[in-house]
């Protein structure tokens, strides 16, 4: 069971007002990751709502919720996945020449052993799984500079 924290950090050369309109709007999630195919949030964006979700990697799709947790203007948004306990943030920390993205993936209190079990029957194992959202936090952050900069 792996309980490691998962992080992938970028700059941009755009205000921090820029990113967090790109970053909070759950909708657009499908663009950023590659990974997720669908985040609909049910309600505004602030701690409490509930999301539904949709991902797919390969040939496998599945859906998943989440219960957004910490919404902070301009520097935090992070969202707990129900089915696994995992915590995904987004950290902004404005620079001398933009905003500083930080993207992480924890498991404070471990991953749920049912999700761990599908993830080695499924998905190539813990370690090979983890490596590929590390790979995809990359992406993702990429992206998001790409479009805020444009």
């Amino acid at each position: 069971m792996s309980d490691q924290v998962l992080q992938a950090q970028i700059d941009i050369a755009a205000p921090p007002e820029r990113v967090w309109a790109l970053i909070s709007d759950l909708s657009q999630m499908k663009r950023w990751s590659p990974q997720c195919r669908a985040m609909k949030a049910l309600g505004p964006v602030m701690a409490g709502t509930r999301t539904v979700n949709l991902n797919r990697r390969g040939l496998m799709v599945w859906p998943t919720t989440c219960k957004l947790t910490e919404v902070v203007y301009e520097k935090k948004l992070a969202f707990r996945v129900n089915e696994n306990n995992t915590v995904w943030s987004y950290e902004l920390e404005p620079t001398d020449t933009g905003t500083r993205v930080t993207e992480t993936r924890r498991a404070d209190d471990g991953i749920k052993p049912a999700s761990n079990f599908l993830v080695g029957k499924f998905m190539g194992g813990v370690p090979s799984f983890e490596r590929e959202l590390v790979d995809g936090m990359n992406q993702s952050l990429s992206r998001i500079k790409a479009a805020a900069e444009l």
